[in-house]
């Protein structure tokens, strides 16, 4: 099926926005995209207009209102989503598994499945944290350029959660490199004391869009092979990232 060109140079102006941290301008734009002027002068009429884009004070452009309403509804339907995926995490690892976005500057937590054992761990679905204390924050850092990742830190500060958080920029610099590395993270009783958790990335393609964990009692989550539980998780991550893809791409599952 032929893409619809319109459709195709708005949706490259909206995720140019993106790119910038939700604004700039059309120079930025421009050179983003490779629009010419007017034609991107044109798009943003359209989305000033339905409310997808606003105009600044300073004649840039962010992004508008309207996304935050497609993207909450989008939010619930990817943790539909994910439910049998973390459920095979569970199975994994016998401990409750998570899913988390980066919105922001914040984590929000989005799905959860529980752990079938009496004492388990949750994360309640909408709870937003800071994520340089976090497994799925870290994860979700680490996908981002240095620079990115200092300028948020730089706007939330890195409170001091417990004894364990890093609260250092270059601290923090070194740990996503660790993450980069071995393809996971963790959390070893940074966010909670004698709570442990290790996340992985969720990728739709080329972008990652979530992160996937486990969390449990330290004891229980230091008694498993991390290695095999890394790789096991990020084998359903894959599979999980692969059926978002496909539903993305053509338009709903």
């Amino acid at each position: 099926m032929s893409t619809v060109q319109s459709v195709d140079r708005a949706l490259d102006l909206l995720e140019a926005l993106a790119a910038h941290g939700g604004e700039a301008g059309i120079s930025e734009l421009a050179a983003a995209t490779g629009l010419p002027y007017g034609t991107i002068h044109r798009l943003l009429r359209t989305l000033l207009d339905r409310g997808y884009v606003r105009q600044e004070s300073d004649r840039r452009y962010a992004l508008g209102g309207a996304l935050v309403r497609l993207g909450g509804v989008a939010e619930r339907m990817v943790g539909v989503w994910a439910q049998p995926y973390l459920q095979r995490m569970v199975e994994l690892s016998g401990e409750t598994a998570n899913m988390a976005v980066l919105e922001g500057d914040f984590i929000v937590y989005v799905a959860q499945v529980p752990s079938p054992r009496r004492l388990r761990m949750f994360a309640e679905v909408g709870r937003r944290v800071l994520p340089h204390s976090t497994a799925v924050g870290k994860v979700l850092l680490a996908d981002r350029p240095d620079t990115e990742v200092a300028s948020l830190v730089g706007r939330t500060g890195m409170p001091r959660r417990t004894a364990n958080t890093i609260t250092d920029l270059a601290g923090m610099l070194a740990e996503l490199e660790r993450v980069r590395e071995r393809g996971y993270a963790m959390d070893l009783g940074e966010e909670e004391l004698g709570v442990h958790c290790l996340a992985v990335g969720v990728r739709d393609g080329a972008r990652m869009v979530a992160a996937m964990s486990v969390s449990g009692p330290a004891e229980r989550i230091d008694a498993l092979d991390r290695e095999e539980l890394a790789a096991g998780m990020r084998k359903i991550a894959r599979d999980f990232g692969a059926e978002l893809g496909g539903a993305l791409g053509s338009g709903g599952r």
